[in-house]
């Protein structure tokens, strides 16, 4: 037990120390990025490095799988180097005991960043693309979803006038909406127009709305002035692409509402798959560090002197490498239905522990 917490501990040191290390360079890149991006608009480098605290956190989270590896390559090379496996060896210990440890500390580092880092880096995506658009147009952002609707909101021409559109449902490409309502707000009367549309249908620059109902909430009683059309043509900035891309990606919504977000988007009528496949692959990534430890070991939890420890560093750092773009090629094939979401991210780390595993036993000599 004893030994267990020493390497378990010896490794999260190790992660620890590289997580930080990674951390640094990435917000030192990222600063360079948003000051080159946004220069035109006259961005500060104290406004550039509070973006650049908001991004990075994203781009640091996803390579967590990769920072698990070279934490197990130091460890398990630290180990070697200095005979401590040796001796761990020689008193008996298999080599699936000694990796059982650091293994088990992953997991719980995963955990932990699932559980607790996933929803920090949901809020800063969020605070992310929320000052990113208010930079790039002066605006936030125009799309949202309610526990029953979808709600929109746009400008109408180079008027201050704005539109809130409200949607029972909408097609999946986002080109037609359902149940709709759209209410102008005037910046000096507030609400001027209300108008109710069985079905409006997105097009190049307008909305074609048919079975029209419109009010104009001015009026005294605007109920005895409504007018019922047949249809009805409003003009619209909005595109599908826009629309569909306002929900951001599944990083930036905490796991622990994206089951209800899964549901609020099935129900308006969106394809949720992209959501299922994060939702998966978050839930499987204890098992991911895991399996980045244990990849680790199969090449550098050896005794290294007279061996070629370079060629076996770079083993270790390839085959994690590729399990890291296996994960992401699952990814791609989950969002475009190719493989269930289920599989696509639950299949990778477990097919990579039962090869380091099998390796581990082929390798054991006592």
């Amino acid at each position: 037990m004893i030994l267990a917490r020493y390497i378990a501990n010896r490794y999260l040191r190790a992660f620890l120390l590289l997580a930080g290390v990674f951390l640094a360079i990435l917000l030192l890149i990222d600063m360079v990025e948003q000051i080159r991006r946004f220069s035109d608009d006259g961005i500060s480098i104290g406004g550039a490095a509070r973006l650049s605290a908001l991004s990075v956190a994203g781009s640091f989270y996803n390579i967590l799988p990769l920072i698990a590896l070279l934490a197990g390559i130091m460890l398990f090379l630290g180990l070697s180097r200095s005979s401590e496996m040796v001796a761990i060896r020689a008193s008996g210990r298999s080599a699936l005991r000694c990796v059982m440890a650091p293994s088990v500390m992953a997991l719980l580092i995963g955990i932990f960043c699932v559980g607790i880092l996933n929803p920090i880096v949901a809020a800063t995506e969020a605070r992310y693309s929320a000052a990113v658009a208010r930079i790039e147009s002066g605006t936030a952002q125009t799309v949202s979803l309610g526990n029953d609707s979808v709600w929109l909101r746009q400008g109408l021409g180079e008027s201050e006038a704005q539109m809130m559109i409200r949607a029972a449902r909408t097609s999946p490409d986002a080109t037609t909406l359902y149940g709709a309502s759209f209410i102008i707000f005037e910046p000096q009367t507030g609400p001027a127009t209300r108008i109710e549309a069985a079905q409006a249908e997105l097009t190049d620059g307008e909305w074609k709305l048919t079975k029209v109902k419109e009010w104009q909430l001015t009026d005294a009683n605007p109920e005895a002035d409504a007018r019922a059309l047949k249809s009805l043509i409003l003009p619209t900035d909005l595109t599908a692409e826009r629309i569909r891309d306002g929900f951001g990606s599944p990083q930036a919504i905490p796991i622990w509402e994206l089951p209800k977000y899964i549901a609020g988007l099935k129900r308006a009528g969106f394809s949720a798959l992209r959501h299922q496949v994060w939702l998966q692959m978050e839930l499987a990534l204890p098992l991911m560090l895991a399996a980045m430890v244990l990849i680790a070991s199969v090449f550098t939890m050896r005794h290294m002197r007279g061996r070629k420890t370079g060629g076996l560093v770079l083993g270790a750092f390839a085959a994690g490498l590729g399990l890291f773009f296996l994960r992401s090629m699952a990814q791609v094939l989950g969002e475009n239905a190719g493989v269930p979401p289920a599989l696509a991210g639950w299949a990778p780390p477990l097919v990579a522990i039962l090869f380091a595993v099998g390796i581990l036993l082929s390798l054991e000599d006592g």
